[in-house]
């Protein structure tokens, strides 16, 4: 491996291959047309595992082979491959997003079968309160373009720990073209694209953050020992009734 001593070579587990697959392919690179006994001396794996990887090498279209007199001798295939590789998953990925899609409002039949009472889940520390704004994300990304908006209340404390554990957040909005509506409880904060903001100017930085969006309502605050803390309830009455408290005090704030 001293020829790939300065190349990040786990990036090719991004792609979907195992150690052992690049470990082999790796090798053919290396040492071009070569028999299964000769790559299995040089992986230190044995001959049988090695034919295995190298079907699946072979599959993913990263090797073939060829027969010289009575010998079966295997090669890399050109490692522009890899990004076909990386192009058909990507298309694969596309095609399984839109079957899912698809599938979420049956889905959704099935889970309101029940009594609908609101679903109440706690998300405690940063990677609690990441997981609440990737699924804004997430589910205003599924809304469709004319419902592609939320509605906040911004409080001092709980937006910087915000800004702090996921500071790209606003980028990834805008991306994905979604807007948003934002009432600040103290004053402060701006617009940065497809926002607007309104202020009410209450000096209380312990005030909570909440976040209105796609049949659900998140609270983003701190416990008492200042640890960021959420909830996010899962209800379309209850969304329904602080949108519409929203957007009454946003009218009020013109």
């Amino acid at each position: 491996m001293l020829l790939f001593k300065n190349m990040d070579i786990s990036i090719l587990k991004k792609i979907g291959l195992s150690d052992k697959e690049i470990i082999v392919y790796l090798k053919l690179l290396e040492y071009g047309a070569i028999s299964v006994r000769s790559l299995a001396e040089l992986t230190g794996l044995n001959r049988g595992t090695t034919y295995d990887v190298l079907k699946r090498l072979q599959e993913t279209g990263l090797a073939s082979y060829y027969h010289s007199e009575t010998k079966q001798k295997f090669v890399a295939e050109d490692p522009e491959k890899l990004l076909k590789v990386l192009n058909d998953q990507k298309d694969e990925l596309e095609i399984t997003r839109d079957k899912i899609k698809d599938m979420i409002p049956e889905l959704k039949s099935f889970q309101d079968k029940g009594e609908n009472k609101p679903v109440t889940k706690l998300y405690e520390g940063k990677n609690g309160i990441k997981q609440i704004l990737e699924d804004v994300l997430s589910a205003m990304e599924m809304e469709d373009e004319a419902d592609k908006e939320y509605y906040i209340y911004s409080a001092t404390k709980a937006s910087s720990d915000i800004n702090k554990i996921y500071p790209e957040f606003t980028k990834r909005r805008i991306k994905k073209g979604i807007g948003v509506k934002a009432i600040s409880l103290a004053r402060g904060g701006g617009t940065y694209g497809l926002d607007e903001r309104r202020w009410i100017g209450i000096n209380d930085e312990s005030a909570t953050f909440i976040v209105i969006y796609a049949n659900k309502c998140a609270f983003i605050s701190r416990d008492a020992a200042e640890n960021p803390v959420g909830v996010i309830i899962e209800n379309p009455m209850i969304y329904q009734t602080q949108k519409n408290i929203f957007l009454q005090l946003w009218g009020l704030l013109k």
